[in-house]
Order: structure tokens, then C-alpha cells, then sequence
């Protein structure tokens, strides 16, 4: 049960990066792609429908990381409170510029929530991509499994690390970059026009620039975490997870390049999905490590509910996920097809 919950939690993550991932880097491009006010409303159009329920993933995997593991998550949040706090405001922010844009008809008002919006989302992804970070690295967990971690302190990992150091950035700047990319592909399919011819331009060096950025963050992390590897070699068919990686940033340059944007985008979801699997696989069976030693590692073992409570939430979970799959099935379906700017300028 253990480990079936463990990837259960994992695909939520997944899901949540996948989908609100396209979000998150529309979010960044509405500051840099749009050039007039009805690019802009349809480029919060192309989302507009989905955005809201694509975040019932973050909410489900964080409800079912509370009863399967919840030594994980009352450590987590014991020493994460400010990134998570942090976390928090930005998703009320993100929400609250795009609802209220239009409210108001003054140009002044549009200008600063679409400034919100764009900012909200940008610091989000680089949130993201800093907390797996951490999590790979390790924290200074306690015997009680507690920790306390300030915002940065030598900019360095080691046995007592700040939030922030040069481990961490790297993972801030490829969430970022992997998101603004997996936005503009987005993009492609929901747009037309010189919008879409944008959004695909721009996907070229954001590509390029993900491709170096992946690299340097796998060399990273063996370097911050050389026991990340040993799965892989207990276990050498799971070499085909960073196989993946490559195989998908191949595919997105192709596709992308060739005017197939679906495909282009479907492989920078097996990106993000081979990028996460890999993370997940690469601290198995730790939840989360300790840089204080081993033995105060949150293990698989030691976070786990009673037999009984997964056992119940198990039959929940299953039906809970068919009506957010139908759910998503439906919305995506009923607004499929591109956005109209045209239509958005008289909107």
C-alpha cells in the first residue's frame, strides 16, 4: 500500500504540473507575447475555461498527502511555512487579476492586474522549481522530523541550508523555463494568427535554453545528491526515465518545428512527466531526506497511515477521480478548438 500511494501522490503532482503548468507559463508570456488588448484577452481565453480546475490537483494531491503520509505533511509545512505562505498569496493573487481585469474599463486597472497575473505566475514556477529542489537536496530534518530552513545563508548546500542557494536556483530556473515553454506550445493550439506565429517563434529558444538548463540540473543534483543514482543502477530498465527526458525534447523541436502543435505539446507534457517521475524515482524510498543523516530521513515506511485509513481513502480516491477526470474530460472537450481574436477585440 505504501508504495501504490507513493506513486498515487506522485501522479496528483504530476497532473497539477502538467495541467496547471500550461497556465503558469501563459500566465508569464501574457507580460511579453501579447501586443494588443485583444491578444491579451485571447490569450487568457485560451485558459480562461480550464485554469481554475486545473488547480483541483494541487488541492487533491495535497488533501491526499495529509492521510497517507502525515508525518510528511506536518514536517513539510513545519518547515516550509514561509515558501508555502508565499505560495498561497501568489494563487490568490494569479485568481484575483484574472477575474477582475475586466471589471473595470480603465486601462490603468487592466494594465497592473495583467502585471499581477504575469508576475504571480512567474514566481510561482520558480516556487515550484525551488521546492523539488530542496527536496532532493535534503533538509536538516531533526530525530523528531522537524526542521527549520531560512530563506538562504551561504548560498550553498550542506548540512544546514537556507531555502535559496545555488542548487535550488538551478531548479527555480528550469521550472520556469520548462512552464513559459509548455505555455507558448500551449499556445499554438489555442491561437491563430501572428499570436500563434509568436508563441511558436518564442518557443525556439526557450527551448534551447530548457535543453542547457536540464543538463546542468542533472549534473547538479548528482553532484548535491550521488545517492539520487542508485536506484537507477539496482534497477537499470528505469535508465529509460532520463532516456524520456531526451526523447521529449527531441520530440518538441521536431513537432514544434514541423507545425504539429499538439504533438509538440504532448511531448512537453511527457517532459514534465519524465522530469517529475525521474525526481520522485531518484529519492524512493525517502519522502523527504535529511542533510543531518540518514536516520532522520521521512521515510515511505515511517510516514504511512494505518493500514485501515489507506484502505478506505483508497475507495474514496478512486471515485473521486472519476468524476474529476469525467469533470476534465467534458470542459476540455466543449472548448476545444482556437481562440478567436478577432471576436476578442469586440469583446
Amino acid at each position: 500500500m505504501g508504495f501504490l500511494w507513493f506513486w498515487l501522490v506522485a501522479v496528483m503532482i504530476v497532473g497539477y504540473v502538467v495541467l496547471d503548468g500550461f497556465d503558469l507559463g501563459v500566465g508569464v508570456l501574457h507580460l511579453i507575447l501579447p501586443r494588443t488588448e485583444a491578444e491579451r484577452r485571447a490569450t487568457l481565453a485560451s485558459i480562461g475555461p480550464v485554469w481554475d480546475g486545473n488547480e483541483v490537483w494541487l488541492l487533491a494531491g495535497g488533501g491526499t498527502l495529509y492521510f497517507a503520509f502525515p508525518l510528511l505533511y506536518a514536517s513539510a509545512f513545519s518547515g516550509f511555512y514561509l515558501p508555502l505562505m508565499i505560495v498561497l498569496w501568489l494563487l490568490v493573487l494569479r485568481g484575483i487579476s484574472v477575474e477582475l481585469r475586466n471589471h473595470l474599463d480603465l486601462g490603468v486597472w487592466r494594465t497592473l492586474l495583467d502585471g499581477v497575473f504575469g508576475v504571480a505566475s512567474a514566481l510561482l514556477a520558480i516556487f515550484y522549481g525551488a521546492a523539488l529542489a530542496n527536496v532532493l537536496r535534503g533538509v536538516p530534518l531533526n530525530a523528531a522530523g522537524y526542521f527549520f530552513l531560512p530563506l538562504w545563508t551561504n548560498w550553498r548546500p550542506g548540512v544546514a541550508p537556507g531555502i535559496l542557494d545555488w542548487y535550488t536556483v538551478i531548479g527555480g530556473l528550469v521550472a520556469i523555463v520548462a512552464l513559459t515553454l509548455h505555455g507558448a506550445l500551449w499556445l499554438t493550439i489555442k491561437t491563430a494568427g501572428d499570436l500563434e506565429q509568436r508563441a511558436r517563434g518564442i518557443a525556439k529558444p526557450l527551448l534551447g535554453l530548457l535543453v542547457l538548463l536540464t543538463v546542468a540540473s542533472l549534473i547538479a543534483t548528482i553532484a548535491v545528491r550521488p545517492a539520487s543514482l542508485d536506484n537507477y543502477f539496482h534497477y537499470p530498465l528505469t535508465f529509460i526515465v532520463p532516456v524520456g527526458v531526451v526523447a521529449c525534447l527531441g520530440g518538441i523541436w521536431f513537432w514544434n518545428h514541423g507545425g504539429q502543435p499538439v504533438k509538440a505539446f504532448l511531448a512537453s507534457c511527457g517532459y514534465l512527466f519524465f522530469m517529475l517521475a525521474g525526481a520522485c524515482w531518484g529519492v524512493y524510498p525517502s519522502l523527504l531526506p535529511a542533510t543531518t543523516g540518514a536516520a532522520n530521513d521521512i521515510t515511505l515506511n515511517r510516514a504511512l497511515s494505518g493500514p485501515h485509513t489507506l484502505a478506505v481513502g483508497l475507495a474514496w480516491w478512486g471515485f473521486g477521480m472519476v468524476l474529476a477526470v469525467g469533470y476534465f474530460v467534458l470542459v476540455y472537450t466543449k472548448f476545444r478548438g482556437k481562440v478567436d481574436v478577432e471576436a476578442e477585440s469586440h469583446s
